[in-house]
């Protein structure tokens, strides 16, 4: 795991976005065809809004969905499908995307989207972290083992509070108690992983992510182990090392 420390976030997410698309091509030049995974949230502004502004032949990319409510219509301010709809895939001609639906049956979803994905090797990923250490929706103590790529999960009440504070929902009991979530394997999977955490309210999960061990409890310690991620970091978030 590499770290990359930027003053700003704007800064982290233009450099985090030029790797990025650098990877892609490089991905569509060995293959023609590039597969990522997007991920959603605060932390993905900065670096999904110079992402799309990359110089990148979208339509041999195809892209996953990382993980969604579940019980959150497409129109809710919190939908994943919504924020990846209006800030990455209506912006740039994709080959295809692959939503995760959170209406539906879930045991039904999860295993259409793990037929799928096991067709498309990830050439990158764009992750974030939580400020519980949480990597996609896999809370602390998180399942290292399991080997389906799309799971259901609980969430913990820390993560729903974090969702509550970056203002997806008017009051705290509206936050969804599960999800359905890539897993961590799936995730360790990719060729290459971006991590973008701006924001001092991630510093303590950003400690613990880089200069902990890998453990459970701080589910993205596990990237530790992943060497070809590159963790992007501001000054805020790095400010606890």
């Amino acid at each position: 795991m590499k770290v990359k420390i930027f003053n700003t976030k704007e800064e982290l997410g233009k450099s985090a976005a030029k790797y990025g698309a650098y990877l892609i091509n490089e991905a569509i030049s060995k293959r023609n065809k590039a597969n990522i995974i997007v991920a959603t949230g605060a932390s993905q502004f900065e670096m999904l809004d110079n992402l799309i502004k990359e110089n990148v032949d979208w339509t041999k990319v195809s892209a996953f969905h990382l993980d969604e409510y579940i019980g959150i219509s497409f129109d809710h301010p919190a939908s994943f499908r919504r924020y990846l709809k209006e800030r990455f895939v209506s912006k740039v001609p994709l080959k295809e995307f692959f939503y995760i639906d959170g209406e539906v049956d879930v045991k039904e979803e999860c295993a259409r989207l793990n037929r799928v994905i096991e067709q498309y090797p990830i050439d990158v990923a764009f992750v974030g972290i939580g400020e519980n250490g949480h990597l996609a929706f896999n809370d602390p103590p998180a399942d290292f083992e399991i080997d389906d790529p799309y799971i259901q999960v609980d969430l913990d009440k820390e993560c729903r509070m974090q969702q509550f504070g970056e203002g997806w929902f008017n009051d705290f009991n509206e936050v969804p108690t599960r999800a359905i979530s890539m897993t961590i394997k799936q995730i360790l999977k990719s060729d290459n992983i971006i991590c973008s955490v701006p924001d001092e309210r991630k510093a303590n999960a950003v400690k613990n992510v880089i200069d902990g061990e890998v453990s459970p409890e701080v589910p993205a310690s596990v990237l530790q182990t992943h060497s070809k991620t590159t963790l992007y970091l501001d000054a805020g978030s790095n400010s606890l090392r």
